[in-house]
């Protein structure tokens, strides 16, 4: 049987292709500004039976998002950032951030505009429970001197493991482009998000050196 995408996600897709949408589904609310995210997601949680269900329904929602960020969210593009193994809670966030513009992405703000509230948290939950596929280390006394350095200026926030919690990012297995991006944005921010966040002072201090240092360690965290 094929497995069908979900109706919202499809539209927009295929709106962008210039064929013909799909009729919504009206057995799902659609609203989604007036939705509290982090209250809904914590009420799907308590429901083991909603939870699975829209557990499901993140695993459609994948479907089309595996095309940047991988199968079961590793990607498979070094720039791309694994989705795989994060907080539903961190994860929930950024696409509030990105469906608000305070993360610019302009392909990543269409595709979450068009999703409703259940395909947001049914993805993330999806995400979370993934795997992060293991990329071992190449270069071990680089990775020595990155965990030097993480365990000097990361550790406190990002975890002994590097897996964050609900409002810092899991890095531990993360793609290695989209590390040194990141931290090359907070280096150079002078304003905006990115310029008052707590990454900042600690990413400026950081040299080139170090910043390839404590990516060559993070990314082999298992």
């Amino acid at each position: 049987m094929v497995k069908r995408i979900p109706v919202a996600l499809t539209t927009a897709l295929l709106a962008m292709c210039a064929l013909q949408p799909v009729a919504a589904q009206p057995s799902r609310a659609r609203a989604t500004a007036d939705v509290d995210l982090s209250i809904r997601l914590k009420e799907v949680q308590a429901n083991p039976t909603l939870e699975q269900n829209l557990f499901k329904l993140g695993r459609k929602v994948a479907g089309v998002c595996l095309h940047c960020h991988g199968e079961g969210g590793n990607s498979m593009n070094p720039d791309i950032p694994n989705l795989a193994g994060q907080n539903p809670a961190y994860l929930l966030e950024q696409l509030r951030l990105f469906a608000t513009g305070q993360r610019r992405n302009e392909f990543m703000e269409g595709m979450i505009k068009s999703m409703d509230s259940d395909e947001k948290i049914g993805m993330v939950l999806f995400y979370s429970a993934q795997a992060v596929k293991h990329k071992p280390a190449t270069n071990l006394p680089l990775v020595d001197k990155g965990n030097a350095v993480y365990q000097k200026q990361c550790l406190t926030c990002h975890g002994a493991n590097g897996l964050g919690n609900e409002k810092i990012a899991r890095i531990a297995g993360q793609q290695p482009g989209y590390l040194r991006k990141m931290l090359d944005r907070y280096r150079t921010a002078q304003s905006g998000p990115l310029a008052q966040s707590i990454m900042t002072p600690t990413a400026r201090g950081l040299s080139d050196a170090d910043v390839q240092a404590v990516v060559a360690f993070v990314s082999a965290i298992p």
